[in-house]
């Protein structure tokens, strides 16, 4: 099995602990290499923009630089050896400017809001007696009975022991 080495390609990589792991080859030319200085050198970036950006110059294995292992890249740039490897893949499949941008966070979902009247119920519900055979309610017993009362679609027990530890309880002693 040959190891040509092109711009974009995918190949195993002897040198490599696992020689069953992928590795692509990043291989910049003088115009690319010239902007990620650049970019390097003014600081001027978001720190993960940097920090990917010497990533590939690390990386970089054109004009007869020496192959640097994602372990040894890793270790010079104190990141983790999946990032190194990731931002390779980024940029052999999709680009420099991909590589180099980090990708957008996916959305996180809208927060449940309980409001007064449900924490009210909820409170009430915690300090009543526990379902028959329960020594005492459990976060996740109170989210699913305040589902079957309708107070709301969905709750999670997170969203229920926030509630609960919000609500200062005061006793009458």
């Amino acid at each position: 099995m040959g190891y040509a080495f092109l711009k974009g390609e995918v190949c195993f990589d002897p040198r490599e602990r696992n020689p069953d792991m992928e590795k692509y080859k990043v291989t910049l030319t003088a115009e690319e290499r010239f902007a990620l200085e650049q970019l390097v050198s003014k600081g001027k970036a978001a720190a993960r923009k940097i920090a990917h950006a010497r990533i590939l110059l690390l990386a970089d294995e054109g004009d007869g630089r020496a192959y640097r292992p994602d372990a040894q890249i890793a270790e010079v740039l104190q990141v983790g050896s999946r990032t190194v490897s990731r931002v390779r893949k980024r940029f052999v499949t999709e680009g420099i400017e991909q590589a180099v941008s980090p990708r957008p966070q996916p959305p996180r979902p809208e927060k449940i809001r309980l409001d007064k009247q449900t924490q009210q119920q909820l409170v009430k519900l915690a300090c009543s007696d526990p379902p028959d055979g329960r020594g005492s309610w459990t976060l996740q017993l109170l989210a699913d009975r305040l589902v079957v009362l309708g107070q709301v679609e969905s709750v999670s027990r997170e969203t229920v022991r926030k509630v609960l530890k919000k609500t200062t309880f005061r006793s009458e002693s």
